[in-house]
């Protein structure tokens, strides 16, 4: 017993980051990650990784869970995932787009999906010192903001995951005082996801300045910001 316990302290003691989602801004952020050099291991976590997750399949993501509680507590989650756009699926410009497939399919990935991240891994984090779970939102989630309209599959999905995100830190804050747990807004960046929407004059980041943005936020944070939607500047969004 005496070996198991002086191994589950040495686990506990590693600094570990996860990073969920390797797309353009994911891959981005976890190269700035390793690069910084505060952890002692950054895992990338999705459907190519070993254990695989998938935001569709609630089994994966409790699998990755069970790896990651014998690999240390996580200290720094980033949910890097979502989706605006693909096959058979785009923005909507009017409510005579509204489609209940692209519906259900925006929410499951970019709300539902996220949910159970929160589920699984923000009972991982560490009960006495700072740790931080975040999940890429976006500034069209915001109700208060909305003022073109349109969109309505991807606001409202993202809207929904502001809810749970301040929802959870709700909850988190009981157990875990120190640990912080918010919304993110990346701004637009020079990725497969909003390529096709990048208007003129708009800044499009690319994707290293972007994550680098990102990570300099999450630093700044205190447990009294826990719960709330910031964009990559620091700044605070409305709901």
């Amino acid at each position: 017993m005496m070996e198991r316990a002086e191994t589950d302290a040495v686990a506990s003691a590693r600094r570990l980051a996860v990073l969920v989602g390797s797309g353009g801004i994911g891959g981005a952020l976890a190269e700035a990650v390793r690069a910084g050099g505060e952890f002692d291991e950054v895992l990338v976590l999705g459907r190519r990784s070993t254990p695989a997750l998938d935001l569709l399949d609630e089994a994966s993501i409790a699998a990755c869970a069970r790896t990651l509680a014998a690999r240390g507590e996580p200290e720094l989650v980033i949910d890097a995932t979502g989706i605006l756009h693909g096959v058979g699926m785009a923005p909507e410009k009017s409510w005579r787009e509204l489609d209940p497939a692209t519906l259900a399919r925006a929410f499951a990935i970019n709300a539902i999906g996220p949910a159970l991240l929160m589920k699984h891994f923000l009972p991982l984090l560490p009960r006495a010192r700072r740790a931080v779970f975040a999940t890429l939102s976006a500034k069209v989630g915001s109700i208060g903001d909305n003022r073109l309209g349109g969109w309505y599959a991807y606001r409202a999905s993202k809207a929904a995951l502001n809810q749970l995100v301040r929802t959870a830190s709700i909850e988190l804050r009981r157990s875990r005082p120190q640990a912080i747990c918010v919304a993110l807004h990346p701004g637009t960046v020079d990725t497969g996801l909003s390529a096709p929407f990048a208007k003129s004059g708009l800044e499009v980041q690319p994707p290293a300045l972007a994550a680098k943005r990102l990570l300099s936020v999450l630093a700044g944070l205190r447990a009294e910001d826990s719960g709330q939607f910031f964009d990559y500047r620091g700044e605070r969004l409305p709901w």
